[in-house]
């Protein structure tokens, strides 16, 4: 590991972070559902009614509609956040971010917040879904380690200070 002189905290040179609890409760629940589609398919030749009769195609069907599911709920867990000396790199479930270290203003992580986010300079605030506080220790080294990162950048580029009038 690096560290910055005179900097009391030494620096990682990348920082990564994924929901690794919700990840672990996203499995548990995409099984439960598979589980479940395939005994409802197993049991789809028993069921007998006046009006539908079911068939191979059908059981062959649910269970993959199981399997779908399953995936979309998998899905859920796919937020991460990835940092370097050039920026951080965030995914939240579909949305991906790619910021600078000259555009964050601050890394937050408040008390009785869920995740993390990013303060940006412009005003914005950029959650981190893949930092989540149900993480607990990995969750606040992966937030030391961000601010880490952020305070070398900072170091490096210092942010002019605002101008007072537009022109």
């Amino acid at each position: 590991m690096g560290g910055v002189s005179g900097s009391p905290h030494p620096v990682a040179p990348t920082v990564t972070a994924v929901p690794r609890r919700l990840r672990r409760v996203l499995v548990a629940v995409a099984a439960v559902v598979v589980v479940v589609m395939v005994l409802v398919a197993l049991s789809l030749p028993g069921t007998e009614n006046s009006v539908v009769a079911y068939g191979t195609a059908d059981q062959i069907a649910v269970a993959g509609l199981g399997l779908v599911l399953a995936a979309g709920v998998l899905l859920l867990g796919r937020s991460r956040v990835d940092a370097d000396a050039d920026g951080v790199h965030v995914l939240n479930l579909a949305v991906r971010h790619e910021v600078p270290w000259q555009a964050v203003r601050a890394v937050r992580f408040d008390r009785k917040s869920a995740w993390a986010s990013l303060l940006l300079e412009n005003g914005d605030e950029i959650s981190l879904h893949g930092l989540q506080a149900a993480d607990k220790a990995q969750a606040l080294a992966a937030v030391e380690g961000l601010r880490a990162l952020h305070a070398a950048a900072r170091a490096k580029d210092p942010v002019p200070p605002p101008l007072l009038y537009d022109d």
